[in-house]
């Protein structure tokens, strides 16, 4: 217990940041219009959050039902930047949910300690952006361990937090998509939830998973939106992508905030062309659902994939790529890509950057018209 009062002392080194440098803010309609889930995904009582209260909710129940615990980050003890932890400091105790220095590599290497003394680990990243002082820990460390060990050690219940992706005014440092460099590195689960439900399901399952997983969460999402989430506890299946509207023209692929702007897509696309959309959530980058991918691909012929990301490398390029190997013969079209520009993200110029549903039903347009 020394350590953790260790790092739990190490609070007076964090850097305090008031409510005033949240960097969350409602992106306008012209990039996309948030589209709740239908329905809870398990029976039972409800109750409305947002998705950084859901967030909340998930940590608190595992918290709860797992002594062992411990939910760990830059300024998590008075909620966070997002107040994705606030309450939980007062409710569980200074062992159980502290500061930590401001060193992401310090982060995931106390994570994988804990972790691998049979304790569970809930560690924040404040922002995705700076993730990378810690990729040696999570990549090289982090992912290998069951391997290097023969399977005879660990690093499960080991889970990372990192708000990701547009905000409106992040710029450079604040608003990236890294999910496509994890999803190179055996050994982890990578998952991107696209609201509350989604959110509470995955960060339940991930921290449940033996391996070690990372959740990017979108922060515009945080507070766009209200759904009903369950009050007990659930699990989102991690591997698994969601159809979320059927079609038989084109399919539509993304994750994220991207689905809300694809399921805006999927409406003036048949407003305006009578072209059925199906809209499909990937969910899990890795491992990620081929089978489903696949299967809609074959199904409408047409594929479009959007992400924030650049183009260059991104996620989206390995779902072409086995879109074009695996389908190759039922496909009208060649399979689209509309996602960031291979620049550094900017600040004034987002609007011109992310793939909104403009540039996304353009792309839709070429792939009819092909």
């Amino acid at each position: 217990m020394s350590l953790l009062k260790l790092a739990s002392g190490a609070t007076a080194a964090a850097l305090k940041k008031s409510s005033t440098t949240q960097l969350v803010v409602s992106r306008a309609s012209s990039h996309f219009v948030y589209s709740p889930d239908a329905k809870a995904p398990v029976e039972g009582p409800t109750q409305k959050m947002n998705m950084f209260q859901a967030i909340n909710n998930a940590m608190d129940i595992a918290m709860e039902r797992d002594t062992s615990a411990l939910v760990f980050g830059e300024d998590v003890a008075f909620g966070g930047v997002f107040r994705c932890s606030m309450g939980l400091q007062k409710k569980y105790g200074k062992d159980r949910v502290f500061n930590t220095p401001l060193c992401e590599q310090g982060i995931a290497g106390f994570a994988i300690g804990v972790a691998n003394t049979g304790a569970t680990a809930i560690a924040e990243m404040q922002f995705a952006d700076y993730i990378f002082p810690a990729f040696d820990q999570i990549v090289n460390e982090a992912a290998k361990y069951r391997y290097r060990s023969g399977n005879l050690f660990d690093c499960g219940s080991l889970t990372f937090r990192a708000p990701c992706g547009a905000v409106g005014h992040g710029a450079c440092y604040h608003s990236q998509s890294p999910e496509a460099y994890f999803a190179h590195t055996p050994g982890l689960k990578v998952v991107v939830p696209r609201g509350p439900n989604k959110a509470k399901g995955l960060l339940l399952a991930c921290i449940k998973e033996k391996d070690p997983c990372i959740v990017f969460e979108p922060k515009t999402l945080y507070r766009a939106a209200v759904e009903e989430v369950p009050v007990a506890a659930f699990e989102s299946p991690l591997g698994k992508a969601d159809i979320l509207r059927t079609g038989s023209d084109v399919t539509l692929i993304g994750w994220g905030t991207q689905i809300h702007v694809l399921s805006e897509v999927a409406d003036m696309a048949k407003k305006q062309y009578g072209v059925n959309c199906e809209v499909i959530d990937l969910v899990s980058i890795l491992p990620w659902d081929k089978d489903t991918i696949c299967s809609s691909a074959k199904k409408t012929g047409r594929v479009l994939i959007a992400h924030e990301a650049p183009l260059t490398s991104g996620f989206g390029a390995e779902l072409a790529a086995t879109i074009q190997e695996e389908c190759f013969l039922h496909l009208e079209a060649p399979v689209a890509r509309v996602t960031g520009w291979d620049t550094p993200f900017p600040h004034v110029f987002e609007p011109f950057y992310i793939p909104d549903k403009f540039r996304c039903l353009a792309g839709v347009k070429k792939l009819i018209d092909y």
